[in-house]
């Protein structure tokens, strides 16, 4: 009875802790938001208030909707970000689970190459990237962009994964090899499922970075047909006037999808989290 009393406020005081942080990290979109419904004096005069019969305006979301194709840029950034994070979690799982599964010559030697990728930052290839993409016709193109995201996120995908699948019990896997199963099918359907709070923890981490870049879309993307949102977004913000109705609006829109996969794959996290708490 005791000890259920004590794993219960456990439960509790680990959900209050993530909710006071959820609404600690949701504040600054809160105030992004109600400003971006609020003329430019008022966004000035009082950031903080909520938008008034007075304050309230869409001039904002009125010259986003008008100017550029908004829509575009949020298909864009959609295709780049879904199909980055497939092959992520995809090759990084398989990766992770071939070193922390078969013992070969050079495992430890991979492994220690793979998290170099971590230390060093993909931005310092920038000019042999954009070489290579000049070399291969994919410059202006989503596949340009995929192909970068996706190596950058790899070696966190590897380092994180192949640290839990290293606790996979070994009798599950042997137990489904003496059933006759084939290394995929105990991949995908032994240790997947065991690892999803892993799985959703990569996920977060390499969804922002890739949603919120500038960088290699200005770099490797910059034609019309192809900008991503925040890029797309940069058409406001001048050298010396900057749109800032135009531009919170613009947040307000991007934020609003990535916000939707941060919730999707937060779930699991959430749980992994909760579920060591009351251990």
């Amino acid at each position: 009875m005791a000890q259920a009393r004590i794993s219960a406020g456990r439960s509790i005081a680990a959900h209050a802790v993530l909710i006071t942080y959820t609404l600690i990290a949701l504040f600054p979109v809160f105030v992004i938001l109600i400003n971006s419904f609020k003329s430019r004096k008022a966004i000035f005069a009082e950031p903080l208030a909520l938008p008034t019969r007075e304050t309230f305006d869409l001039i904002g979301y009125t010259t986003v909707l008008k100017q550029g194709d908004f829509f575009g840029y949020f298909q864009n950034s959609m295709i780049v970000t879904v199909a980055s994070l497939f092959f992520v979690l995809l090759f990084g799982a398989m990766a992770a689970f071939a070193l922390s599964e078969y013992r070969f010559r050079g495992n430890l030697l991979t492994g220690l190459y793979l998290a170099l990728g971590i230390m060093i930052p993909i931005r310092l290839g920038t000019v042999a990237i954009l070489e290579l993409m000049v070399a291969s016709g994919l410059v202006n193109t989503l596949m340009a962009l995929i192909l970068v995201y996706t190596a950058q996120g790899l070696p966190l995908a590897v380092f994180i994964l192949s640290e839990f699948m290293k606790q996979v019990s070994d009798d599950l896997k042997n137990a489904g090899r003496v059933d006759g199963l084939s290394e995929y099918t105990i991949f995908f359907r032994l240790v997947l499922p065991l690892v999803r709070p892993a799985m959703a923890t990569v996920a977060v981490f390499t969804m922002i970075p890739i949603w919120n870049d500038l960088w290699f879309p200005l770099i490797l993307a910059p034609a019309e047909s192809v900008k991503t949102i925040t890029l797309g977004s940069q058409v406001f913000i001048g050298q010396f006037v900057t749109n800032w109705n135009a531009v919170l609006a613009a947040l307000s829109l991007a934020i609003l999808p990535v916000l939707v996969l941060y919730l999707i794959f937060s779930r699991q996290l959430i749980r992994g989290i909760t579920a060591g708490a009351v251990k």
